[in-house]
């Protein structure tokens, strides 16, 4: 097509071998006022190769991979890996989740839509009940309370009139434990809403890391639990959503919101208040797609084989957002998500440069589905090869090495195949096991990446080709709080130190090796290096000049 034909560019012809792509899931470089940061598991752990490449590499630098650089609404939102891709594989910066939500909200477009109007009416019409299921914090990478919040008002305000909120505890993208003041904040809010005859509570709830939220088919056991407690009330009762969490907490000493076990709110006569039936609405309030996509198939497929759901309720259902574009999930949404077109991989594959993509199961879909601008389907199949790598079902703090050898494996076997011209690979290792808080199993994670990357670089050297290697957030550089006032570290009310799951506003490295890296500088032009830059970089060292609207490459020829 010549729309995507690539003008070659006039000062490099493109590196002579294979250009290969490592992206460190959630390694950051920590950038804060606590002397000796004493939880930095990049730093903790034995790193020779990481530490050679980030003092010796020909180009070396830090980019943005936070906020405003990754299409967040601003500077102090984290990163995350969705977002991340999108940016590096798009070349250009869009408007991410949080923000269209949050915009839709503010405006009220949201509440002005055809699918919210549809769902209004027939819950008035029928009598029913609107159920709201998803992440309740206000971490604003998968959701924030306060676009819940703003459609329990509006729900209230439109004439319904009994409201059940099934809660999912963060403890992720938040704070650890936590979860009891977001309950609270709601529980205030129906309190408010209680004098104009509406019926709302909490119905059913759990940790995101044990039900509901499991995303690219690794753990359907986590999505039938999820049904099972929000759709059929089954599961342990409670009288309210605090004395679960509260009892929950004592019986499981040290246990983080993320990892708490479900739990159903019943009545006096214990049965289960918001059992979700035919005629019912049901909104999945996560504006990110990758941990809502199995739950929404479960409620809306007709031929589903995943579980036995019991029962399929006849309901209205919607996401939040259209979590899968090309597989059309789910079929309503409340705001569009962003149109990605014209990404790098697009324009390689226009361009006659063929690709390997590859990871483990829990970040898959990051160098393939996110890279490619939110498109599950290969450009052309047969210049791209994708290959995932099962991940084990198993607590990450257990086995911290994950499937990285694997991974590298594929990729040690791309390099000798010379079939491919730029090759992808991401290490989940460094947020997957980040995000359990447990510092020893960081570094062993770290380790592990390490060897990797240096089985790597000496594969890349014998075909003589070149190594970009970076991260798409950070994540196990920080896994203690620290205040932002005073850059101490946070202490709980028994004074130990409080863990950090969650990701970070940390830099990640660029690095740079081997081939014709010594060539190269950084890009005079570009003042702030985010992950956006990456696409033009990439088409630069194939030998491409960057189309139209794409950000700047981070180097230019010497």
């Amino acid at each position: 097509m010549d729309d995507f034909k690539l003008r070659p560019n006039p000062s490099f012809s493109g590196v002579t071998g294979p250009l290969l792509l490592v992206i460190l899931d959630g390694v950051g470089l920590y950038r804060g006022r606590a002397d000796g940061y004493p939880a930095n598991a990049v730093d903790l752990a034995s790193t020779p190769n990481l530490d050679r490449f980030m003092a010796t590499a020909p180009v070396r630098m830090q980019l943005k991979a936070h906020g405003t650089a990754v299409g967040l609404p601003g500077d102090g939102d984290m990163g995350n890996s969705e977002v991340g891709h999108n940016a590096m594989g798009a070349g250009r910066i869009f408007a991410q989740g949080a923000k269209l939500v949050s915009d839709a909200v503010a405006t009220g477009a949201l509440f002005s839509g055809s699918v919210w109007r549809r769902l209004i009416d027939e819950v008035r019409d029928r009598e029913s009940t609107f159920h709201l299921i998803g992440l309740l914090s206000d971490g604003n990478v998968h959701s924030h309370i306060d676009h819940v919040e703003a459609m329990i008002g509006k729900l209230a305000e439109q004439g319904v009139r009994r409201i059940r909120l099934h809660a999912l505890a963060d403890g992720r993208d938040v704070d650890p434990v936590t979860f009891h003041l977001y309950l609270e904040r709601v529980e205030k809010l129906f309190g408010k809403l209680a004098g104009r005859g509406l019926d709302a509570a909490i119905a059913s709830g759990g940790g995101r890391m044990v039900i509901t939220m499991d995303r690219y088919g690794a753990n359907w056991e986590m999505v039938r639990l999820g049904w099972e407690t929000h759709v059929l009330g089954q599961g342990r009762g409670f009288g309210s959503a605090l004395e679960a969490v509260a009892t929950l907490r004592e019986e499981n000493p040290g246990v983080i919101d993320q990892d708490l076990p479900p739990f159903v709110i019943r009545d006096e006569d214990g049965r289960a208040i918001g059992k979700i039936v035919d005629g019912d609405a049901v909104v999945f309030f996560n504006f990110r797609g990758d941990r809502a996509i199995e739950i929404s198939r479960a409620f809306t497929e007709t031929d589903f084989s995943h579980f036995d759901r019991a029962r399929m309720p006849d309901v209205s259902y919607a996401g939040m957002m259209e979590y899968d574009g090309d597989l059309g999930v789910p079929p309503r949404y409340l705001v569009e998500p962003p149109a990605i077109a014209r990404t790098v991989s697009e324009y390689l594959v226009h361009n006659g440069v063929s690709q390997l993509a590859t990871a483990e199961t829990q970040k898959f879909g990051h160098v393939t589905y996110f890279w490619n601008g939110n498109n599950s389907e290969k450009f052309d199949p047969e210049l791209e090869e994708w290959v995932e790598i099962t991940s084990d079902v198993i607590p990450f703090e257990q086995a911290p090495a994950m499937k990285a050898r694997e991974v590298c494996q594929v990729v040690l076997d791309g390099l000798a195949d010379d079939r491919f011209r730029f090759l992808r690979v991401n290490f989940a290792n460094g947020d997957m096991v980040g995000h359990t808080g447990v510092l020893d199993a960081a570094v062993e994670a770290m380790e592990v990446v390490d060897r990797c990357l240096g089985r790597l670089e000496e594969a890349v050297g014998e075909v003589g080709g070149t190594m970009i290697v970076t991260a798409d957030h950070g994540n196990l550089e920080m896994m203690l709080e620290v205040d932002k006032e005073n850059g101490e570290i946070k202490l709980d009310s028994e004074g130990r130190p409080v863990v950090k799951t969650s990701h970070t506003l940390s830099p990640v490295p660029w690095l740079l090796i081997g081939g014709e890296a010594g060539g190269f500088v950084p890009n005079p032009e570009v003042d702030r290096p985010g992950l956006g830059n990456l696409a033009a970089t990439i088409l630069l060292l194939l030998g491409f000049e960057a189309p139209n609207g794409y950000l700047p490459p981070l180097i230019s020829k010497q």
